[in-house]
C-alpha cells in the first residue's frame, strides 16, 4: 500500500488498479505490470509515482470478467492503459516483471506510444499458457488471434521440491527451435529497452533472454541497457521497495542480498528512462 504522505491514489475498475498521482510530476507516465500473480503491484507503482511518475498498475487475470489464468489475454488490455496515460505524459513506459515483463515487451512492440519498457525478469519469446483441461495456448492475444508461443514440453517432472522451472523452459524452447523463432517478441520496434535479469534466475533463464533481446535489438542497429548479477535471482528488490512474498511455492534462486544488490544497481538506468532527477534512490 501507498504510504499515508506519499501520492494520491486512485481506484481504476476496468480493469481493476490503481493510479498513483504524483505530487511533483516529471513527465513520465508508467504501467507497472506483475508477473505469474496478474496482481495490481501497487508497492512498486507507489514507488514510482514518489519520484514524479504518473504511475498505473492493473490486475490482468483472475479479476471480474478476465480469464482466472494467464492465457490468451489481450494486449488491448495494456495499450488502452498506455493510451490513457499518453493523454497526460510526455513519455510512456510498461514496467514489467516476469510474465508481466513478456507481457511489457509485447505491448512495446505493439503500440507505438510506449517509448521505453523496463523488463525485470525478462522473455525475449512468447510463451505458453496452460488453459483449463490443459490445452496449452499463447499467453497473449491481438485483435482476438492468439500470438505465436513457443509451447511446454510434454512430459517433464521438475528434479525439486518446491520446483525450479528454468530447464523446463529451456528444453521447451531447444525442441522446436522453428516455433521459437516464430515466438520471438519484436523488441527492436520498442524505442529504448532496459532489461533487468539475476544470474541465478531458478524461474527461467532470464540471464540468456537478455541476452537474446540486447542480440536481437543489436542487429537492427539498437541499443539496450543489461543490468545483471550473477548472484540474484528472479526477483529484483528497487531501493525503497518491500520484498515481495508469498505466490506459488518454486524456486526463484539468489539471495536477499543478491536481489537487492541488483536493484540498486538497476535504479540508476530505470531512474534514467523514467526521466527522475536526482539521485534519491
Amino acid at each position: 500500500m501507498c504510504v499515508p504522505d506519499g501520492p494520491r491514489v486512485v481506484r481504476l475498475d476496468d480493469p481493476p488498479g490503481v493510479r498513483c498521482v504524483p505530487g511533483h510530476p516529471v513527465g513520465t507516465g508508467a504501467l507497472v505490470l506483475a508477473g505469474s500473480s496478474g496482481r495490481v503491484d501497487e508497492g512498486r507503482a507507489c514507488l514510482l509515482a514518489r519520484h514524479g511518475v504518473l504511475a498505473e498498475s492493473v490486475r490482468w487475470f483472475g479479476g471480474p470478467g478476465q480469464h482466472p489464468g494467464p492465457w490468451e489475454i489481450p494486449v488491448e488490455t495494456f495499450v488502452r492503459r498506455v493510451e490513457a496515460l499518453a493523454a497526460g505524459c510526455d513519455r510512456v513506459a510498461v514496467v514489467g516483471t516476469s510474465f508481466g515483463a513478456e507481457a511489457a515487451l509485447v505491448t512495446g512492440a505493439v503500440s507505438s506510444l510506449v517509448d521505453v519498457v523496463v523488463a525485470f525478469a525478462p522473455s525475449d519469446v512468447v510463451w505458453a499458457g496452460v488453459a483449463p483441461g490443459g490445452r496449452q495456448t499463447s499467453h497473449w492475444t491481438v485483435g482476438r488471434r492468439p500470438l505465436p508461443f513457443v509451447p511446454f514440453l510434454s512430459g517433464w517432472v521438475p528434479a525439486d521440491d518446491p520446483p525450479s522451472f528454468r530447464e523446463l523452459y529451456r528444453l521447451s524452447r531447444d525442441a522446436d527451435p522453428r516455433r521459437a523463432a516464430a515466438a520471438a517478441i519484436a523488441a527492436e520496434r520498442v524505442p529504448e529497452v532496459v532489461l533487468v535479469a539475476g544470474g541465478d534466475d531458478q524461474v527461467w533463464p532470464a540471464a540468456a533472454h537478455a541476452e537474446a533481446i540486447a542480440a536481437r535489438r543489436a542487429r537492427h542497429g539498437l541499443a539496450t541497457t543489461v543490468v545483471t548479477d550473477a548472484e540474484a535471482g528472479h526477483r529484483v528488490v528497487l531501493p525503497g521497495e518491500p520484498r515481495v512474498a508469498g505466490g506459488m511455492a518454486m524456486r526463484r534462486g539468489g539471495t536477499a542480498e543478491a536481489d537487492e544488490r541488483l536493484g540498486v544497481a538497476a535504479w540508476t538506468a530505470v531512474r534514467e528512462v523514467l526521466w527522475i532527477p536526482g539521485d534519491d534512490g
